[in-house]
């Protein structure tokens, strides 16, 4: 069944999208615009502690996601089962499950959204658009996707709590 919906994505391929697929996720990779938020906040003295809760929401996407669900769960990329799908990025390495581009953006994501709506907002869009380019790109299953958006907006609820807890001491 998801194999089925990611072929059906593959029907509404055009260059200008395939473009805007490959940028957006692309924008993701090794979670690059979500470190950079996270430094930008950091050193602006008015939202160190936030840039400092988006390095840590990252820090643990990256040891729950790739660390440990990745090789636990140990499920091959879509492009396997269905090798006749030409792809338009080079073939990522590692497991599937879960979409380590969407975990960190939709974690980072929430974070922000729960710090500033209107930027948060925005910020949720991108983490979308993330997570639906890696089904795309024929890269991650609708599962990986939805598990890593899950995943990453656990952590970032997480986050905030104990942030509200440190800045109570």
């Amino acid at each position: 069944m998801e194999l089925a919906f990611l072929d059906l994505l593959q029907g509404i391929h055009i260059p200008a999208l395939d473009f805007l697929m490959v940028a957006v996720s692309t924008v993701c990779d090794h979670g690059f615009i979500w470190i950079l938020l996270g430094l930008v906040l950091l050193f602006r003295k008015d939202t160190r502690i936030n840039g400092f809760a988006v390095l840590l929401v990252l820090l643990l996407g990256l040891l729950v996601g790739n660390l440990f669900l990745k090789p636990l769960v140990a499920r091959p990329r879509p492009f396997y089962a269905n090798p006749a799908v030409q792809l338009l990025i080079p073939p990522p390495g590692g497991y599937s499950f879960p979409s380590c581009h969407t975990l960190p953006s939709f974690g980072s994501a929430v974070y922000v959204f729960l710090t500033n709506r209107r930027w948060g907002a925005a910020a949720l869009v991108l983490a979308f658009l993330i997570g639906f380019s890696r089904m795309y790109l024929y890269v991650h299953y609708p599962t990986d996707v939805l598990a890593g958006a899950l995943i990453g907006t656990g952590i970032a609820i997480a986050v905030k709590k104990a942030e509200k807890y440190w800045l109570r001491l």
